[in-house]
């Protein structure tokens, strides 16, 4: 299915709006929604571009949850970042396109995807929000919800925390790498943290992707969301017929559909009869 989809199904990542996340495992691929959360992404890639998190570690990693990086001690400084962004935790459903699912959710009127992201809406408010599935990454907050600035950023790791949407701001979704976050070693310590005597899993540099030279970046497309191909995924993870699956589940959760990612290489190797 993937194989047979056409050029124009997929969609290279925007360098402005991609992380590298460098552990000394390997590379993380972080694509970043600006379009859901303005504020707090250019709040970030400031952060990165002073390389703030250059040097601080993975300090948190809790089963099932989420692993968490950043500034647990805050002794580094944000330099020109700002030092609180306002909660973007909804927008104008009317701003942003929405691939709908046709299965019942728990939490939202509404679920599908937004460009590569999986969304929720409430077509009686005309309002949309991005969905806690595996791999979204957010911002770290306390009580107050604008206290946070992306100093702080966590991965889910596990389980839908689908308890989390809309009380806390999400600002992408890691594309490639995932294993590097979700097989570290778990926290020890209350929350998953770890302790002084625990493991330290180093974050050697973050950069924009636009920041590194040509050569240097990991270039990956995305299967767009408003295809017919992505249609046809859905529809296979719905109904599966392979030998194996006796009795088709009939319906699919959104967090369940992953969002195909491929080389990019790929798109300029010719096809058979070319």
């Amino acid at each position: 299915m993937l194989a047979a989809a056409k050029p124009s199904d997929w969609q290279p990542l925007d360098p402005e709006k991609t992380l590298y996340m460098q552990l000394p495992a390997g590379r993380v691929v972080i694509q970043l929604a600006p379009q859901f959360a303005p504020r707090a992404v250019a709040n970030i890639k400031t952060l990165v571009r002073a390389h703030y998190f250059d040097g601080l570690a993975i300090e948190r990693v809790q089963d099932n949850f989420v692993t968490q990086w950043g500034d647990i001690d805050h002794q580094k400084s944000l330099g020109a970042a700002e030092h609180s962004v306002p909660a973007e935790f909804i927008v104008s459903s009317t701003e942003v396109p929405f691939t709908a699912l046709p299965d019942p959710d728990t939490y939202a009127p509404e679920v599908g995807f937004s460009g590569s992201f999986p969304v929720a809406r409430d077509p009686k408010i005309e309002r949309a929000w991005l969905v806690h599935c595996y791999g979204m990454v957010g911002v770290g907050r306390d009580d107050d919800v604008d206290s946070g600035n992306g100093s702080e950023l966590y991965a889910v790791i596990g389980q839908a925390p689908r308890q989390l949407d809309r009380n806390i701001t999400l600002v992408g979704r890691v594309v490639q790498g995932m294993d590097l976050l979700a097989a570290l070693p778990r926290g020890k310590a209350a929350l998953g943290f770890y302790t002084k005597n625990g493991p330290r899993i180093p974050i050697e540099s973050m950069r924009v992707a636009a920041d590194v030279p040509q050569a240097q970046r990991t270039p990956l497309s995305v299967l767009r969301t408003d295809t017919r191909t992505f249609q046809d995924v859905i529809e296979s993870r719905r109904n599966r017929r392979d030998p194996w699956y006796k009795v088709p589940a009939g319906r699919i959760d959104v967090c369940n559909i992953p969002i195909p990612v491929r080389s990019a290489l790929k798109e300029a190797q010719p096809r058979p009869g070319q």
